[in-house]
């Protein structure tokens, strides 16, 4: 019996994908459930099991290849069983024919050893006129490359300009080759055109502005080493910042809703929920998971659950569930050195919050000069419906949340 391998259901409003890579050839043997290729969309990558045991018959979509959901990606034959093994025909071997010593003896001694001689050849090289002598010196020709087009063996001045012709594009073929080794022309994945085509949107659709801040983050630190060990023993996951900067931004997003907002025509749509999107960077590119309803999770469910979505990010095993529904996007530059940036905004989100480095820096406090550990803050926002009083106000909020930790936890 044959069996469909057809394109699953891709998420709301995914329609299509693009075939990345097959794991298996045709007439490989494939178990249930094993993966057999790689699909990937506008928002994930995702594998497609083996919907039977079997073997791969047929594969009727190759890599790169656009397809619709529900289309037929190939055909398993589940007749064939997939502890098979590919009979492989017998070698024959046959012993070489044993030759009589004496008849070897009697062919070598038959066979001539001729002397060679070497002998060095004298090219005779056509006599130069100084008129083509001068033309091969000013273009820096070797008069030993020269060749001649006349019967005679003359080399006139056209054959000198056609052997610059020659050199001329050997170099130029030379150029090109080398330039083609220092560069590689790579398609875009489905992916990347995605990021490019959302973010390039947002700089033209939005009127986004970037204001800044910074947080001192001495207490925050204090507490996170006073607790990591005792927390990573019992929940057996390290204990991060992520989860308090998502705490902090629900007690600001509750004080400034116009940031937890969008725009749909000439309405403002306020959302009183709040679902955090938290940046990760894979190899495929940039993908922002969501942690739903994070206003009614504790700190520890939190950074659980950020844990777990960064895991499924880096391995590309997100669903489409958990990527959409954002109402508000944290993005941490700062675990690759960043000091500060300007974030893009996540449409149609209306703010996004820029983490960054934490570093030392010389702070005045009380009238001394003191080294803190200092973050700098960055909300970009879509000035149409946030105002930058409430932009300023937000990141207030934040660093006061940050800056004393026990407001997180008291709700205040």
């Amino acid at each position: 019996m044959t069996i469909e391998i057809k394109v699953p259901s891709l998420g709301e409003s995914v329609v299509e994908a693009t075939v990345a890579k097959w794991y298996k050839n045709e007439g490989d043997a494939v178990a249930l459930d094993e993966p057999l290729l790689e699909l990937e969309t506008d928002k994930v990558t995702l594998e497609v099991p083996a919907p039977s045991n079997g073997r791969i018959e047929k594969i009727g979509a190759s890599e790169g290849s656009t397809v619709e959901v529900g289309a037929i990606l190939g055909l398993i034959d589940e007749n064939a069983s997939a502890q098979d093994q590919v009979k492989k025909p017998k070698s024959v071997s046959k012993e070489p024919e044993s030759i009589p010593e004496e008849k070897i003896t009697k062919q070598v001694d038959t066979v001539s050893s001729p002397e060679i001689t070497i002998q060095n050849e004298v090219l005779d090289i056509p006599k130069l006129s100084p008129a083509v002598r001068k033309i091969s010196a000013e273009k820096n020709i070797d008069i030993n490359n020269l060749v001649s087009s006349r019967e005679d063996g003359r080399i006139t001045k056209a054959d000198v300009l056609n052997t610059q012709n020659v050199e001329k594009l050997d170099t130029k073929q030379q150029l090109t080759k080398e330039s083609d080794e220092k560069e590689e022309r790579v398609p875009m994945s489905r992916l990347r055109q995605t990021i490019a085509k959302r973010l390039k949107d947002a700089q033209n659709n939005a009127a986004m502005l970037t204001t800044f801040n910074e947080v001192d983050m001495g207490e925050l630190i204090k507490t996170r080493n006073d607790h990591k060990a005792e927390f990573e023993k019992k929940y057996g996951i390290k204990l991060g910042f992520m989860s308090f900067f998502v705490k902090a931004c629900i007690t600001a997003l509750r004080d400034i809703p116009e940031v937890n907002a969008e725009i749909e025509e000439t309405d403002v749509i306020y959302k009183n929920f709040y679902n955090i999107g938290v940046a990760v960077g894979t190899d495929q590119g940039l993908v922002v998971p969501v942690v739903k309803n994070a206003d009614q999770k504790s700190l520890v469910e939190i950074e659980k659950e950020i844990y777990q979505l960064g895991q499924k990010a880096r391995s590309g095993q997100l669903s489409i569930d958990e990527m959409q529904g954002g109402t508000f996007t944290i993005s941490n530059g700062g675990v690759y050195g960043s000091l500060m940036s300007t974030p893009i905004l996540n449409p149609p989100q209306s703010g996004i919050l820029g983490m960054h480095k934490i570093e030392e820096r010389p702070i005045v406090i009380s009238g001394e000069i003191v080294a803190r550990p200092m973050m700098y803050l960055a909300l970009s926002y879509d000035h149409r419906i946030v105002d930058g009083k409430g932009a300023v106000t937000f990141l207030v909020r934040v660093k006061e949340s940050l800056e004393d930790p026990s407001r997180i936890l008291l709700g205040v």
